[in-house]
């Protein structure tokens, strides 16, 4: 499978430079960066490239290059769900405030919150891509959801890929461009092909490193 439409939801500060690199690097595929906060958006969006909500060194010519050619930035959330190939959830998963866990566990809600709008924006078959500090537990959480939703309407079918973020401030871009490792896991092999392709547009196939979802 060829992956020729990204859609990311959040363009907090792993989304948007991610997706920003990767239509960079991948010219063939359109990629749309998706948030439900519209001055978030409209800041990615801003001619005035020192006004990205993401300060980031290098970021500014990245986005700058693919930006209105492959690189998109939406606050339409279901349509880019919808005409995507591969999903990426890259949004918050803070520690818990209160009840059980508090002060430990991750709090998913927002994970939660977005499989649930891929269970019903997608169409067809979909890779759902968890990009997350938290990849065992999150990845888990998403895939029961989706799950359910294929249960329900036979003609969607989702596949879940692990592929954590190991990002440091100050160094993203560098971190991005010139990966030490990209970490896919996941239990259909081709859907983690599709995601190891995208990659292999910039980063040698021995980085590239492929396990299942739990390892």
């Amino acid at each position: 499978m060829t992956v020729k439409r990204i859609c990311c939801m959040g363009a907090g500060y792993v989304g948007g430079p991610t997706m920003a690199v990767i239509a960079d690097r991948c010219p063939d595929v359109q990629v749309t960066v998706v948030d439900l906060n519209e001055q978030r958006i409209a800041a990615w969006n801003d001619a005035d490239l020192s006004r990205l909500p993401v300060y980031e060194p290098g970021l500014d010519s990245v986005v700058g290059r693919a930006r209105g050619r492959n690189l998109h930035f939406s606050t339409a959330v279901e349509h880019s769900i919808a005409a995507a190939d591969m999903v990426f959830i890259s949004v918050n998963t803070p520690t818990k405030t209160k009840g059980v866990g508090a002060g430990q566990a991750s709090d998913l809600r927002w994970v939660e919150a977005c499989a649930r709008t891929v269970a019903q924006s997608a169409t067809g078959h979909t890779i759902v891509v968890e990009k997350s500090t938290l990849p065992v537990r999150t990845a888990a959480a998403i895939k029961t959801i989706l799950e359910a939703a294929q249960a329900d309407d036979q003609q969607r079918s989702f596949s879940v890929l692990s592929n954590p973020e190991f990002l440091a401030e100050g160094t993203a871009i560098c971190d991005l461009e010139a990966p030490d490792r990209v970490l896919i896991g996941g239990e259909d092999a081709a859907s983690i092909e599709a995601l190891a392709g995208v990659y292999s547009h910039w980063v040698p196939e021995q980085q590239i490193l492929r396990t299942n979802l739990w390892s």
